[in-house]
């Protein structure tokens, strides 16, 4: 009898149990069924949102852009070649072959790179945040990509992560840290020159386009998650195969994975796209404007390092600059281009010390 009253009480436990499970399951799903999750359209947030999100860009007036990747080891001059303005445009101002380029990553040593002396010049000329190319139009990564071998990793600098190094002396010396990436890339594979137009105009191969901004939005993914970047400064726009509809879905990709970040208007098409703020390049507004925008300036003539450059504009000018902008609601961002070394030029540095003279003279 206490067998079979024991096997009773057990087997009444058993239908007990699975009932209660069976219960819980269906309140889980009765819950979940009436939970939904609202999605956010960041291109139609407030006015209000927006204008403080931005806050504290359109306080800061003034930044540091620098421009270094494989081509800082050229200074512009390829084969005994200095054809073309830009040096950060070599490969394509002279046809460089991939395979030929590729070269140069046994040569890229840059070990006098340090993020501490560059983030304390951009301190010591009154800047208040520092955008650098993670990434320029040759395709090379300055961080070590899950998604291509084309990058730091695959250089004499292996085991070196600058970007981190840069970000993390940002935020020990109160400098706000940005990136810029490049849609067009001359390396990846999907794209190749215009015949008519040159590298300037990338085409994409039929059935390559779905795969490369799979591959684009992945190393976004990278800087924002592993480099906690704040701006995402897009360039290269202009080619026919970018349109203004891929420019919104990567917008809204970016801002979901982070808020509060800040991205210019090169993510779609600039002439068009006005979040969050207008790029001028090499020229800047002359009246105040209903939008935001930040007008970028070489101190030479060329972004990258270029040896043979020696146009470099007086303290007195770009001070002169950096007011008109600021008085017709523009930041100033302000290019310095490393050497080979990774030395920013003894001219740039001491430009910009004049500047930041100059600044706190006036009470700025």
């Amino acid at each position: 009898m206490k067998i079979k009253y024991r096997s009773s009480i057990v087997v009444t436990l058993i239908i007990v149990l699975v009932t209660c499970l069976e219960s819980c399951k269906q309140s889980k799903e009765s819950i979940q069924g009436q939970i939904t999750v609202e999605e956010v359209n960041y291109l139609e947030e407030s006015d209000e949102i927006f204008q403080n999100r931005l806050k504290w860009f359109n306080e800061a007036k003034y930044g540091m852009f620098i421009h270094f990747g494989l081509y800082s080891q050229l200074g512009g001059i390829y084969k005994g070649n200095d054809k073309g303005r830009y040096a950060e445009w070599i490969q394509g101002n002279q046809s460089i072959p991939k395979e030929e380029y590729e070269q140069l990553l046994d040569t890229w040593t840059p070990k006098n790179f340090d993020a501490e002396k560059i983030v304390k010049l951009a301190k010591e000329a009154e800047m208040k945040y520092l955008v650098i190319t993670t990434k320029h139009h040759e395709g090379f990564c300055l961080w070590d990509s899950e998604y291509t071998d084309f990058d730091i990793a695959s250089t004499p600098m292996k085991g070196r992560d600058i970007i981190k190094e840069l970000e993390e002396e940002c935020k020990k010396q109160g400098i706000v840290f940005g990136t810029y990436y490049s849609i067009t890339d001359w390396h990846e594979g999907s794209q190749y020159p215009n015949p008519e137009e040159g590298w300037g105009m990338m085409l994409m191969h039929e059935g390559q386009k779905e795969k490369y901004v799979n591959y684009l939005k992945n190393q976004i993914k990278e800087l924002i998650e592993n480099y906690d970047t704040n701006i995402i400064w897009f360039d290269g726009d202009w080619v026919d195969w970018w349109t203004v509809e891929d420019g919104n879905d990567l917008y809204q990709y970016i801002r979901e994975l982070k808020p509060s970040i800040i991205i210019n208007n090169r993510v779609s098409k600039r002439k068009i796209f006005k979040k969050d703020f207008g790029t001028p390049e090499q020229f800047h507004l002359d009246s105040i404007v209903n939008y935001n925008w930040e007008a970028c300036y070489t101190l030479n003539d060329s972004w990258g390092y270029k040896e043979k450059d020696t146009l470099w504009k007086s303290p007195e000018e770009v001070y002169k600059k950096l007011m008109d902008i600021n008085g017709k609601g523009g930041n100033l961002l302000l290019n310095v281009g490393p050497d080979g070394n990774g030395m920013v030029p003894p001219k740039s540095q001491e430009i910009l010390e004049n500047v930041g003279v100059m600044i706190r003279n006036n009470n700025r």
